[in-house]
């Protein structure tokens, strides 16, 4: 079952104080540059009961607006948090997990990395992240988990874009995806919101800012 408070006060906080921007929804006054504790505390028990069938011995997210929900899981579920760290694009080589990542909405190509020694194989991996849009740097970090021969347990996702294709990229690899908000439409600048998160929470769902 889902945490219900946190699914609610996250919808409240975007119909009342998410803005529109084109395609992009913009929660910087309450998720991903202020953060309000009280909300991500509750956001991060919501995320953590979605995935309460799974045994999960660590959270990976990348930086930085990944951090505070999932560390607020990572601390429900009693395990440590590991968070990529973005570069740019170089020819530098260092004893990390490394994967080439474009995000068109802010037209930059970056690198995320995982150092070896922080990501030891057989573990067993919940990938957090605020968005899910078109699922690149997610994709990323999955491929980083099964790269160190690490289990991925699934994605968690804060809010979610059904319109992006997000979802469908992550589940080609047959990974589940599990989000607390999500958003079926921006047109006009209006938010539509699914009203269901019970239906979020299945096999396969959206969103990212990367």
């Amino acid at each position: 079952m889902i945490e219900t408070e946190g699914v609610a006060k996250l919808r409240t906080a975007i119909r009342e104080r998410g803005r529109v921007e084109g395609t992009l929804l913009k929660v910087d006054d309450f998720l991903n540059h202020r953060v309000e504790p009280e909300l991500l505390q509750a956001v991060g028990a919501s995320l953590a009961a979605a995935h309460t069938g799974s045994v999960v011995d660590l959270v990976l997210t990348a930086e930085a607006s990944g951090i505070p929900p999932a560390l607020e899981t990572a601390r429900v579920l009693g395990v440590p948090l590991i968070y990529a760290k973005k570069y740019p694009r170089d020819g530098s080589i260092r004893p990390a997990f490394v994967r080439e990542v474009s995000s068109p909405t802010k037209g930059v190509e970056y690198r995320v990395e995982v150092a070896h020694r922080v990501l030891p194989p057989r573990h067993r991996v919940l990938v957090v992240d605020d968005f899910l849009s078109r699922g690149r740097t997610a994709e990323a970090l999955g491929e980083i988990v099964v790269e160190a021969q690490c289990e991925l347990t699934g994605f968690g996702f804060v809010i979610e874009k059904a319109f992006m294709d997000g979802r469908r990229r992550l589940e080609r690899h047959g990974w589940t995806v599990r989000s607390l908000a999500v958003i079926s439409s921006l047109d006009g600048g209006e938010v539509e919101m699914q009203d269901s998160p019970a239906g979020t929470m299945s096999r396969g769902a959206q969103a990212d800012p990367g």
